[in-house]
């Protein structure tokens, strides 16, 4: 073993060299769990073979994701605590996109025995930072040695009494709303995949500083957490987070739904204006080219993790401050979705939007 000994267990002594193979299970479970946060409604932590958690509502939701090293994230470009962060982000969205308040998460860990055990540690910090704005906890998991560093992520989350909103709820008439981001991921990756030179040049201190909210916003998204309940609130009909971009995630509303998402033109939209910069370093220069990258980003560039939904065109409640009206849904049989052959599917400033438009976690392996 490392003469770096962990100790204290909150792991600040843990030397720089030391690797998840130098540990047993247990000394490591007693590094990193200090860092994670607790859920407020667990009877029961970490500890046994099973936590316990208390719902106020008698209807529970889960969703589980997983990210691999080389697929989702790679370590050269993101810190144990981005992964953390981003790990816990798009849970946790998942669960407000159905109209629920995230309350616990549970974690799963592949690593190789070269793991850093810093990395892990620093991964627990992000979970823990991810988790914060909404109030939810880690409250169990399983840690497995591997060949590359994969990371499963259950999240649990309370309706509050709210009817869990699904895809298949919007009724023509409705508007089309988002909340959050839309391609600052999509423009970092774009920035990580040209370069050390051009990575270089988005973290100076300098002009564009929307390059470096794009690198953060792919390192470790800030979904609109607060945004799902509160739509479902104002009584949005359908809803989701978009994960694998605006036109792609706009499409399984529209299908689930049978109806037209018609949406507006983006070129208005502030994420335009914010992402030319960040296009124009990508590109080399500004111009059309430049704003054509922009818009592709903003368009089908994914894991932003906003939320995107439909609303009745007089909401039960008013919408929150950060919710932009996009677009409209549209009987396929309406005179203005004639161009998608009267079938459901997406319009884009009355055209249509070919299917499958956007990120695919298979077609892209």
């Amino acid at each position: 073993m490392s003469t770096a000994e962990p100790s204290p267990p909150g792991g600040e002594a843990v030397g720089e060299q030391m690797r998840v193979g130098d540990l047993s299970e247990e000394e490591l479970l007693a590094i990193i769990t200090p860092f994670l946060p607790s859920a407020a409604q667990t009877p029961v932590g970490t500890g046994d073979d099973c936590a316990v958690v208390s719902f106020t509502d008698a209807r529970t939701v889960v969703s589980t994701d997983v990210l691999v090293e080389g697929h989702h994230f790679r370590t050269e470009w993101s810190t144990g605590r981005d992964v953390g962060e981003r790990a816990a982000a798009q849970n946790l969205a998942d669960a407000a996109a159905m109209g629920a308040r995230p309350v616990a998460l549970v974690v799963g860990l592949v690593m190789p025995p070269t793991t850093p055990v810093t990395w892990v540690r620093d991964f627990a910090q992000g979970l823990a930072q991810g988790c914060e704005p909404c109030g939810a906890g880690v409250v169990g998991g399983d840690l497995s040695g591997g060949e590359s560093l994969v990371v499963s992520v259950t999240v649990l989350g309370d309706l509050e009494g709210r009817a869990p909103v699904l895809r298949s709820g919007a009724r023509p008439g409705d508007l089309v709303v988002h909340a959050g981001a839309l391609g600052r991921s999509a423009a970092g990756l774009a920035l990580l995949s040209a370069g050390s030179q051009i990575v270089a040049a988005a973290e100076q201190d300098g002009d564009p500083t929307q390059a470096r909210a794009c690198l953060a916003a792919f390192r470790a998204p800030t979904p609109a957490l607060a945004a799902g309940p509160a739509l479902a609130d104002a009584g949005a009909t359908s809803m989701m987070d978009v994960s694998d971009g605006l036109l792609r995630d706009a499409g399984r509303i529209a299908q689930a739904s049978g109806v037209v998402i018609d949406l507006d033109d983006p070129g208005d939209l502030p994420d335009m204006s914010f992402l030319e910069p960040v296009a124009a370093l990508v590109a080399g220069g500004e111009g059309a080219t430049a704003r054509a990258l922009a818009r592709t980003w903003l368009l089908t560039g994914g894991e932003d993790h906003g939320m995107l939904a439909t609303v009745p065109a007089a909401p039960s409640t008013p919408l929150p401050a950060d919710v932009s009206v996009i677009g409209r849904v549209l009987d396929p049989q309406a005179p203005s979705a004639r161009a998608l052959g009267h079938r459901p599917g997406v319009l884009l400033g009355g055209e249509p939007v070919q299917e499958r438009t956007g990120w695919d976690h298979f077609a892209r392996v």
